[in-house]
């Protein structure tokens, strides 16, 4: 699976959100179907600037039609029906290390 690391440099929300469009463009034409953004859940409890930045440039993304779809770390469990299906179709996702950990911190993106 493809990963998007924002913790990593921790950078603006302007460049971070770049990050994301250029690498979801990279994946998509690597020929990848799913990947996680790595963005943490932010130092107050409430979700951080790149969490929820993120995950409105996701939701325009998806409304354009240039993602399938995106869903959050707690929802990436096998209990989940959008997990089970994606894991049905592509197996290697079953060992992912942030399956069933109902982690905030991540977001799975499904691309076209």
């Amino acid at each position: 699976m493809w990963v998007i690391n924002l913790k990593e440099n921790s950078p603006p929300l302007d460049l971070a959100l770049a990050q994301v469009e250029i690498e979801i463009e990279q994946a998509s034409f690597a020929g990848e179907r799913v990947l996680k953004i790595l963005h943490g859940y932010g130092s107050h409890g409430k979700g951080g600037v790149i969490l929820t930045g993120s995950r409105k440039l996701l939701s325009e993304m998806k409304k354009k039609g240039q993602i399938q779809d995106f869903f959050f770390g707690d929802k990436w469990n096998n209990f989940d029906e959008k997990t089970k299906k994606l894991i049905m179709q592509t197996k290697a996702l079953a060992d992912d290390e942030d399956l069933n950990k109902n982690n905030p911190g991540i977001t799975i993106v499904v691309l076209k």
